[in-house]
């Protein structure tokens, strides 16, 4: 089974998502609305994305990330 990596920073308000494991060799590409696509270096693959101006609501400690699994 695949992981996922899910990064919250509550103070920079953004919400980072991996599903491939991050590098230094890596690039962003913005696609608007506060999303920007993380892509490795080498391959241009999109390997994750940050969603900008992310805050949880007010009293909530947890986030909810559902998978599933599509073929194309």
């Amino acid at each position: 089974m695949a992981h996922i990596r899910v990064i919250h920073d509550p103070v920079g308000e953004t919400l980072t998502v991996y599903w491939a494991e991050p590098s230094a060799d890596q690039i962003c590409e913005e696609t608007g609305e506060g999303i920007v696509l993380i892509k490795d270096a080498r391959t241009s693959e999109v390997i994750g994305f940050e969603r900008l101006y992310y805050r949880q609501e007010s009293g909530t400690k947890t986030i909810t990330v559902e998978t599933r699994d599509v073929t194309l």
